[in-house]
């Protein structure tokens, strides 16, 4: 871990040192769907990478060492959800539950237990590229943090997908349904902003499975996103979102429903576009 790195953090965000331009600069050219957003955009992701960067501890494992431009890079995706994000929490508070990140060399297997209707358990093993867990780490696989530049093409961002399960946790519940700011698309209370939300996330998701296992059964063409998103509505708004933010374009074009609501989310009273 590099000097500079070993003296930001934890801190209060408004202590947090400046990224050096050489670092941001570099992150830019190896993520460059980063450089889709405008030049103010740009400027206040920094910004909130700074700060993350002031309240996170970063720890390497596996015998991983962290250096600047890893972490730096980790910062400015998580940071790209919650870029336009005022309410009900703004920016960075939307991670405020958790401090530590744990980045492992490559995926890592986990251990699981799961109890079937019968009431017998059954261990298994699980491969993980990442991990978000309620009120505490996120763990990823640096190898696909590293290649998130190439796999954008894909729509695949492991980064941003746990920060985006951060953000579904963040009202309690991982549901696939974030805390929504007050008037969502128009909706005068709280349940039917949930009530929309709910609906058309979950149309697009029965869609996606249907569209997934005619492609694994009958050989029909597989549906763009991640097929993980076919493991639960919570997954399916994570995939989503992960391509959404790294393919705007492709994504708009396969999810043209869903486009929009995302939008009205993750960037409220912008233009779209």
């Amino acid at each position: 871990m590099l000097r500079w790195l070993r003296s930001i953090g934890p801190k209060p965000a408004s202590a947090a040192r400046a990224i050096p331009d050489h670092l941001w600069n570099a992150t830019l050219v190896q993520l460059p769907f980063l450089q889709t957003a405008g030049v103010d955009d740009l400027a206040e992701l920094r910004h909130l990478a700074q700060a993350f960067l002031g309240c996170k501890e970063f720890h390497g494992a596996g015998g991983l060492e962290i250096r600047d431009d890893m972490a730096i890079a980790i910062a400015a995706q998580a940071c790209l959800p919650v870029l336009h994000l005022r309410e009900p929490w703004r920016g960075i508070d939307w991670y405020d539950d958790f401090v530590g990140i744990v980045v492992y060399p490559g995926a890592v297997r986990a251990r699981r237990e799961t109890m079937d209707e019968n009431g017998v358990v059954h261990q298994y093993d699980e491969v993980l590229t990442g991990e978000a867990m309620q009120d505490g780490p996120v763990t990823l696989s640096w190898q696909d943090v590293a290649e998130a530049g190439q796999s954008a093409h894909d729509g695949y961002n492991v980064v941003i997908h746990e920060f985006v399960h951060k953000i579904d946790m963040r009202d309690g519940t991982a549901n696939g349904c974030p805390a929504l700011p007050a008037g969502f698309m128009g909706t005068t209370s709280s349940g039917a902003a949930r009530a929309l939300w709910h609906t058309r996330l979950h149309a697009n998701y029965l869609d996606f499975c249907d569209r997934l296992s005619l492609a694994e059964r009958f050989g029909a063409a597989m549906p763009w996103l991640d097929a993980y998103g076919a493991s639960g509505v919570d997954e399916f708004f994570a995939v989503a979102s992960e391509a959404y933010f790294v393919n705007r374009d492709r994504f708009g074009a396969e999810f043209a429903d869903l486009l929009p609501m995302l939008d009205a989310f993750f960037r409220p009273h912008r233009p779209a576009g």
